[in-house]
């Protein structure tokens, strides 16, 4: 089986891509409008932000013009907690960039979550792609962003569905450095100017979590201004 982040070629059949609306998930999504027909699934999990995330992800599926678009609740994960993202009683830290431990803005096992819907959808619509902007270099440390992790997801879809299903998950972003997404980006046109990645804040980003902290050293590192105000 080939390996999860690789492209391979599935002509112009539908690729799913799954858009939260941050800069990650934007130049993926440019990636998938690019060679494929993209549907566009974004999950709602109860997150701080959920709000402006979904608005960032309206507004990059009008910028694409993607017509496909579905958009999931999964309450549960906000139910079950432990995360600062997910439960206010949880402080968003300041940004920490060279920890070794995971951070409390992990969502428990939330990509697998977002992946088993992005499959069941994928079968329905004769998608041969999942894209996700996952990154494992130069991301917040989060095991469900590793490569090793999609490799095993693979691996799961090939027995997990119908025989013969062409389907795989897709991440063409998980060995890069944020400088070189802010970078391959640009030259796509990706609409940075729409995206959301601020833990915390929804008019203007903090500037202060990691999230915010990645993006902008990505953009610093990249010789490029962030579009997005900050506080």
């Amino acid at each position: 089986m080939p390996g999860a982040s690789d492209g391979g070629d599935a002509g112009r059949r539908p690729a799913i891509v799954l858009v939260s609306g941050g800069m990650d998930s934007c130049v993926a999504a440019a990636l998938a409008a690019r060679d494929h027909e993209a549907a566009f699934l974004h999950v709602s999990y109860g997150q701080r932000t959920e709000g402006r995330e979904r608005r960032a992800f309206e507004a990059i599926a009008d910028h694409y013009g993607v017509t496909r678009r579905l958009t999931a609740r999964l309450d549960l994960l906000h139910a079950i907690g432990g995360s600062c993202l997910t439960d206010e009683a949880i402080a968003i830290p300041a940004a920490n960039l060279s920890r070794a431990d995971v951070p409390v803005s992990y969502v428990p096992f939330r990509n697998t979550h977002f992946l088993a819907a992005a499959v069941s959808w994928a079968e329905v619509i004769g998608a041969a792609s999942i894209y996700i902007g996952a990154v494992e270099e130069d991301s917040s440390g989060y095991p469900d962003c590793r490569r090793v992790y999609y490799d095993a997801f693979n691996r799961l879809i090939e027995v997990g569905t119908r025989p013969g299903s062409p389907l795989r998950v897709v991440t063409p972003l998980i060995g890069m450095a944020k400088s070189e997404i802010v970078s391959l980006g640009l030259e796509l046109k990706a609409p940075f100017e729409l995206t959301w990645s601020c833990y915390g804040a929804a008019e203007r980003a903090c500037g202060a979590c990691d999230s915010c902290a990645l993006r902008l050293r990505g953009f610093a590192g990249a010789g490029a201004r962030d579009p997005i105000p900050y506080a």
